[in-house]
């Protein structure tokens, strides 16, 4: 049942409602002497007799609720390539924010490191406005050619028209392959 397994309770013989959670390390299980599954490295609780094992739990079973609940996404995943242009504009403009910081407090402090920090903070400006175009930038672009944008302007139209153009020109040529090939065969003599 996936990660989670149910069990049986050992007094009365019905199932519970609850789940345990399986160790991540175990990989070979056997049945034990009480009857349920350990892992191979698990000896103790296999040598443990069954009336020990009963007296251990306690007397009523808490029901285990699950870690998480899975959901289905309201929003579909970015294209990779903005993915990765939006993880990148995120680092620089983080670096830009400690850098502005840092400048702000060496200009404070009074420190030499102040002016240093405050060019290397426009710099860095730059950069990060630069790195958030790009993420719009390489956006529209995937838009544009994966057929997001469904103009009739769209790159994506005119793509999809000349790769079923190909595909339309590659079976009309397999079937003149084919065609060539029976009719060849035909005609040979069985002695030849």
């Amino acid at each position: 049942m996936g990660t989670a397994e149910r069990r049986e309770a050992p007094e009365d013989g019905a199932a519970t409602g609850g789940t345990a959670l399986r160790e991540p390390e175990a990989r070979d299980r056997g049945p034990s002497a009480n009857g349920h599954m350990t892992a191979a490295g698990d000896v103790r609780a296999a040598e443990r007799p069954a009336s020990a094992a009963r007296s251990a739990r306690p007397a009523a079973r808490v029901a285990y609720r699950p870690l998480w609940v899975e959901e289905p996404a309201r929003r579909r995943r970015m294209p990779d390539p903005v993915r990765t242009a939006a993880v990148r504009a995120v680092l620089i403009i983080s670096v830009t924010l400690i850098q502005a910081m840092i400048a702000f407090l060496c200009t404070m402090a009074g420190s030499w490191l102040a002016f240093p920090m405050v060019i290397s903070s426009v710099v860095s400006t730059v950069l990060a406005t630069w790195a958030a175009l790009d993420v719009w930038v390489t956006r529209q672009v995937w838009n544009q050619r994966n057929g997001v944008v469904s103009t009739p302007s769209s790159t994506a139209h005119s793509l999809r028209r000349e790769r079923r153009r190909v595909r339309r020109q590659a079976r009309i040529a397999a079937r003149g392959q084919e065609r060539i090939r029976r009719q060849s065969g035909a005609g040979r003599l069985s002695h030849s």
